[in-house]
């Protein structure tokens, strides 16, 4: 066994960790538990002695501080689960030396090909060795490179004890891709002030802003009759639900918007005659936006409700997770520090907002700060998923220069 960021990577992907949104355990799927028994193990070998697994898969350890300075606890976090949106099993990487530019075919499905017309990002990976999935499967860079880029420098740090660093925990959950990430994660075991998730894409862009989350369920109660004598008393439930999506705001979807723009958007629908059911995700950076979204959306199905006056709904809001700028802006520091690793490492840092979310949201406001670094990972949740080995090298960089960026600014007036 080897210990350099692209070995664990190779060794850690090929684990089949996909979480299961269907149920209702946590982890969501038993099999998430087998990258975490390995991970402990590794770092059980590293000298960690606290690395262990609690029931729920989550793996905690700690790299002791070797500082005579009070140094801030911080935490390096990403999860161990890979998304249910496309197959993970039987993962085979490939790699691919020495990239010269071009597209990149993947060996598994000749139909797919990482074209560098859509991939831009190829044109800086000239002479980097590139992992690709044949084609067939996500790779699961997300977030398994994190976990190797934080795997190594927990390493580095522990055969380095010439690099100065307080205490570093690592915590590596599950169920991230279906919105449970930090449910069962124990604060107060962890025993950090401040954590950074490792689940970013490209060397250099940082992220301390993420979408406001929430989940809007429809239920809708019809009037049921045979269809042979249902003049003037079917109200079909489906049929509902079908006008209320018709009357969604196309201006207002994903696929129509960008940046900063929210949207609404559903994600399911089930029903019968009598009764359907509607699931909605609604996202904004902006609070007040998504409570006017939500009004809207509810506004909506009234209106089509009120052409059924037999029929009834529910309309339940569920709050999913909040933008963790409204936390992170509270201590700068987390940022400040962040920034001055990534220049130290030779790369100017881009403050990104994630339209999406990460562990680091709910984490946030749970109590432990923690902004998104990069994995350097591309196209997640795909078959044309790739990353390369150098911009690995680089995020493993990132975190020692981090960690050490901590210790001598501790005790430094603010």
């Amino acid at each position: 066994m080897t210990d350099t960021v692209l070995d664990r990577l190779l060794r850690y992907v090929v684990i089949d960790t996909q979480s299961d949104a269907s149920s209702s355990a946590q982890p969501s799927t038993e099999k998430q538990k087998d990258l975490g028994r390995v991970l402990v193990g590794e770092l059980l070998g590293m000298g960690l002695s606290d690395a262990h697994m609690d029931e729920h898969g989550n793996v905690y350890a700690t790299v002791p501080s070797n500082s005579a300075k009070t140094v801030p606890v911080i935490c390096f976090c990403s999860h161990m689960d890979t998304a249910p949106d496309f197959t993970g099993t039987g993962v085979k990487p490939n790699l691919v030396t020495n990239y010269q530019g071009g597209d990149i075919p993947l060996t598994g499905d000749p139909s797919r090909v990482i074209r560098m017309s859509e991939h831009p990002e190829l044109h800086n990976q000239i002479g980097h060795d590139i992992v690709t999935t044949d084609g067939t499967t996500l790779l699961g860079a997300d977030d398994k490179a994190g976990i190797a880029e934080i795997m190594t420098a927990a390493q580095i740090l522990i055969e380095n004890p010439d690099i100065r660093h307080g205490a570093v925990k690592l915590l590596f959950t599950t169920d991230e891709e279906i919105g449970r990430g930090a449910d069962k994660v124990d604060l107060a075991k962890l025993g950090a002030a401040f954590g950074y998730t490792l689940d970013g894409s490209t060397i250099g862009e940082i992220e301390d802003e993420t979408f406001s989350a929430d989940g809007v369920e429809i239920e809708i109660t019809g009037v049921a009759q045979h269809p042979g004598t249902s003049k003037g008393v079917m109200e079909n439930a489906i049929k509902i639900a079908a006008d209320i999506i018709a009357r969604l705001p196309k201006e207002m979807a994903p696929e129509t918007t960008e940046g900063r723009q929210g949207f609404i958007h559903p994600t399911g629908v089930t029903g019968s005659m009598d009764k359907a059911r509607l699931s909605f995700i609604i996202r904004d950076f902006d609070n007040d936006e998504l409570t006017q979204m939500e009004a809207l959306l509810q506004q909506i199905t009234e209106e089509v409700l009120a052409a059924y006056p037999g029929s009834s709904m529910r309309f339940t809001v569920t709050e999913q997770y909040r933008n963790m700028k409204e936390v992170l802006d509270r201590h700068p520091e987390i940022m400040d520090n962040l920034m001055e690793a990534v220049r130290r490492v030779g790369l100017e840092p881009v403050s990104h907002s994630i339209r999406g979310g990460t562990d680091g949201s709910r984490l946030s406001f749970m109590g432990l700060p923690c902004p998104n670094i990069y994995t350097g990972g591309h196209s997640y949740h795909s078959p044309l998923e790739w990353i390369s080995r150098q911009d690995m090298e680089k995020s493993v960089e990132t975190i020692v220069e981090l960690v050490k960026v901590w210790e001598e600014r501790a005790g430094e007036a603010r």
